[in-house]
This record gives structure tokens, C-alpha cells and sequence, in this order.
């Protein structure tokens, strides 16, 4: 949508036209077995989708038209409580359902210089929590750590915690990553709240989008202990991509 500047990502909402007929069309060429991934790019419950209820009519659509298929979706909003109803009954036609909510951390205070316009932890766990209990196979993503942020064991045995205690399945996390739109809005941010980082993350991230070495393998099986110590079950987990890029010596530990 060659949009540049941060801020336009919060003030320029665009909102697909569709039909439901082709997009039942779509979903009858998805073989058995396979996924439909909603969330990956655009979070389908953003505040524009009080309006449009594009997501919404999706979700109908698929419950009409797919059995033995998984459906993964991906959200920071307890907006997606709303369909509670729909994404049960997605399950029940032998379907596969997960909703992965993001909670990066319980602190009130720093979600909300971190991420302003999404709802507050305490919304996001409330909403495991709903979904829960309506039969909805939930995961907590506490993505992305960032070092000396939300990084530390306790920050991130406390989402874990919590997020076991409102029901969910299934919790992981991933180290930031860094691109030069994503760098635009973060770097302000860093030099408002937490100035005394700003050197740090620039040399991390000067010539590299990704971090890679002792750090990263650090945090995974800081994660892995968290999960075990709270019940989630394990899995191998996924690795920082970019495996040719050259190990950085500053270390963050």
C-alpha cells in the first residue's frame, strides 16, 4: 500500500471488497487437512472491524463450507471473543480451531507505550479466558522479547502463568526482530521511554533486521523452562531465521 511513515498504519484502513461466494470458491480449493492462517500480516480484529465485520462473515463462510481443515488465527484484540460462538461451532464440524492471542506482557504500563492502541493485558487474558470456555483451543504468543524490556524470567513466567490459570493450551514467544519500517516507530519509542537503550538496540540492529547467537538461544530455553514448569507441552522450537547471517558479539545477558 507503499505506506512509509508509521503512523499510517493507525490512520489509513483499507477493507477489502469480497463476496461470499468467492471466497466459498477459495475455500473449496483447499484440500482437506490444510490451514487457513488469518492474522499474519493484519490483525483481523482490529477497531475497523466493529465496522466491517469482514472477519465476521469469514468466519461464517467457513463454517458453512469446511470440514477436516485447520483454521489458525492471530490477534491482540478480545474482539475476537465475539465469535466465540462461531469458532466453536467451526470446531465441531471436525475442523481444527486456534485462536493465539498476543501478550507480551502483564504490565499495564508498558503495554500501553508499547503497543497504544491495542487492549490492555488484563482485556487479552479476560478473552482467553471466554474463549476458553466456549470450547476454543487458545494460545498465548508472548512475542516478540525484546532485551531488558520484557525479556526477564519473571516478565515472561508471569504471562505464562497467567495465561495457563485463563485456560490456555498452548503458550510460545520469539525474540524482536527488527525490519526499517518496523525501526521507523520502534526507535522513537525506545528514545522516549527507555533512552538508556537506544545505543544499545541501534549497534544490535545496525546492519541485521534479526538477532542471532547466545541471546537468542538464551531466551529459548528460557521459554522452554517456563512452558515446562507451567504445564504447556513442548515442541522443537522455531529458529530465528536468516541462518547465514554472521553471529553479533554484543551480548545482551
Amino acid at each position: 500500500m507503499e505506506l512509509r511513515n508509521g503512523d499510517d498504519f493507525e490512520t489509513h484502513i483499507f477493507a477489502k471488497e469480497w463476496t461470499r461466494t468467492a471466497f466459498a470458491g477459495e475455500l473449496r480449493r483447499i484440500p482437506h487437512g490444510h490451514s487457513m492462517a488469518m492474522g499474519t500480516v493484519t490483525d483481523p480484529y482490529q477497531p475497523a472491524e466493529r465496522r466491517y465485520g469482514i472477519t465476521r462473515q469469514m468466519l461464517e463462510v467457513f463454517l458453512e463450507h469446511s470440514t477436516h481443515r485447520r483454521l489458525w488465527i492471530t490477534t491482540k484484540s478480545d474482539l475476537a471473543t465475539r465469535d466465540a460462538d462461531l469458532l466453536a461451532a467451526i470446531a465441531s464440524k471436525q475442523n481444527e480451531v486456534s485462536v493465539n492471542i498476543t501478550i507480551t506482557t502483564l504490565d499495564t504500563e508498558l503495554a500501553r507505550g508499547l503497543e497504544p492502541f491495542a487492549p490492555r493485558p488484563d482485556l487479552r487474558l479476560d478473552a482467553v479466558r471466554r474463549l476458553a470456555k466456549a470450547g476454543v483451543s487458545v494460545c498465548v504468543n508472548c512475542s516478540p522479547l525484546m532485551p531488558l524490556i520484557n525479556d526477564s524470567e519473571e516478565s515472561i513466567d508471569a504471562v505464562a502463568r497467567a495465561a495457563r490459570q485463563a485456560g490456555a493450551t498452548a503458550f510460545w514467544a520469539n525474540v524482536v526482530f527488527l525490519k526499517d519500517c518496523a525501526k521507523s516507530v520502534f526507535f522513537p519509542y525506545l528514545q522516549e521511554h527507555h533512552p538508556h537503550l537506544v545505543r544499545r538496540y541501534r549497534q544490535q540492529f545496525a546492519a541485521n533486521s534479526y538477532l542471532k547467537g547466545p541471546y537468542v538461544e538464551t531466551m529459548q530455553d528460557r521459554v522452554k523452562r517456563i512452558k515446562e514448569r507451567h504445564g504447556f507441552h513442548t515442541r522443537p522450537e522455531r529458529r530465528n531465521p536468516a541462518p547465514s547471517l554472521p553471529q553479533l558479539s554484543f551480548q545482551w545477558i
